[in-house]
């Protein structure tokens, strides 16, 4: 696999997760700064690191089952390894500045 194609993949993955939604906050998983690893290997998995806004979110488990649902559904990726770490610990300053207008912090 090319990095070009690697690329692609991360950009359709980036797209997936930007419909992905903590049911009680009006802004995508990505945006909100939750994504901090995206890593395509040759074979077509994909190692994923991800956090929450609190280590104890209630969601947490319908997060995690629509990401990994919605990255193996692209046509290039065979399976998605999610990670769930919370070092460096989630703060507002990982929004997009586009979450922070949305969520009124700017």
């Amino acid at each position: 696999m090319t990095q070009e194609e690697k690329t692609k993949i991360e950009e359709r993955i980036v797209d997936v997760l930007k419909t992905v939604y903590d049911p009680e906050i009006p802004v995508n998983i990505y945006d909100l700064g939750m994504i901090y690893k995206i890593d395509v290997k040759e074979d077509g998995t994909v190692d994923l690191d991800m956090t929450f806004t609190a280590p104890n979110c209630p969601a947490a488990d319908f997060i995690l089952d629509d990401v990994r649902t919605k990255i193996e559904s692209l046509e290039a990726v065979k399976a998605a390894n999610i990670n769930l770490v919370f070092e460096p610990a989630w703060d507002q300053s990982m929004m997009t500045e586009e979450a922070r207008i949305e969520l009124g912090f700017d």
